[in-house]
């Protein structure tokens, strides 16, 4: 499937169809779906996948957009920037990290498409620090920039947070599709060579990791044309000059990450396989990480940024756990 596919401006209109309501907490294992029973009198799961219709890019963007409450710049280009979300009250507030997908291409979305949620997020009490980046399509982007810019981005909240009345000891990286792949690398940038141009000595902490339909693991990405993002962009976001590009870029390369780390996923994604999750966690449990696995049923890849669905209320929950707050 071409990039184009999933880009939220090019997308057509489809019915909306929410999707189940779902009951989700954040787990210590990875989750596996329980044995259906036999059913006489309703659909079969096979059944359900085929008539499920997934919310498209304009049922998300036809939605009222709300406003941040600031912009920060960290460099001189446009992609180079950070929306703050401020909930009311003194602060200091716990934080969401914010990194929006797109297949790692500024053309197909920025840190706008986000903004519905981070605001269903401020609304909740919680800040958001919604990060931009140069995708590989712009110039800077690609090895290291992209990379360069995520951490940079990601690190101004330290140097804000008093600002804007932020805790920097409570924070969550919550990132979707591709952006799921660059959260969960920020969480483990400790783990970086020290012959990476990307090491840095005192990155941002990072309480715990959420990934939305992300592409944590890379290689296994380069190697799936089934993915939604293609596997032409994966050589382009890595660079192609190197022994070995995916050693400082690919999630798994930097096993056992230490911090606690969230997958939650659609179980009819057709933009990101499945799989992406299960073998993704499967390796990170084996290297000794704690990961959880949250499976929402009749959910595509566009309900996991949409305020009022299962999948996102899955998610809120999750970062209100792992931030210690009460629902």
């Amino acid at each position: 499937m071409p990039a184009s596919a999933i880009a939220p401006r090019r997308a057509n209109r489809r019915t909306l169809r929410l999707a189940l309501p779902l009951a989700c907490a954040l787990l210590a294992a990875p989750w596996s779906a329980p044995a259906m029973p036999p059913q006489t009198d309703q659909k079969t799961a096979g059944q359900e996948a085929a008539s499920f219709k997934p919310l498209t890019w304009d049922d998300l963007t036809s939605r009222p957009r709300p406003a941040a409450d600031a912009t920060v710049a960290y460099g001189a280009d446009h992609m180079q920037k950070v929306d703050v979300w401020v909930p009311a009250g003194p602060g200091p507030h716990p934080v969401v990290l914010m990194v929006h997908g797109g297949c790692w291409q500024t053309s197909i979305a920025d840190r706008t498409l986000m903004d519905r949620v981070a605001g269903d997020l401020r609304d909740s009490g919680i800040a958001v620090w919604n990060i931009d980046y140069r995708g590989v399509d712009r110039a800077g982007g690609g090895y290291p920039g992209t990379f360069a810019d995520a951490a940079a981005a990601a690190d101004r909240l330290l140097t804000e947070a008093a600002r804007f009345r932020l805790d920097p000891s409570r924070v969550v990286a919550v990132g979707h599709s591709a952006g799921g792949h660059l959260a969960l690398w920020l969480a483990g940038r400790s783990r970086l060579p020290r012959s990476s141009p990307l090491h840095t000595a005192t990155p941002l902490p990072i309480h715990h990791v959420i990934s939305l339909g992300g592409l944590p693991d890379l290689e296994a990405t380069a190697a799936s044309p089934d993915n939604g993002c293609g596997i032409k962009v994966v050589e382009r976001l890595v660079g192609s000059d190197r022994a070995d590009p995916y050693a400082d870029t690919s999630v798994p390369r930097l096993f056992p990450l230490g911090v606690a780390q969230t997958l939650i996923n659609g179980r009819e994604d057709r933009i990101i396989p499945y799989r992406m999750a299960t073998d993704y966690v499967a390796r990170a449990t084996a290297a000794g990480d704690r990961v959880a696995l949250v499976t929402v049923p009749e959910t595509g890849h566009v309900e996991l940024v949409t305020p009022d669905t299962a999948a996102w209320a899955a998610t809120r929950t999750a970062i209100r756990t792992a931030l210690g707050m009460r629902d």
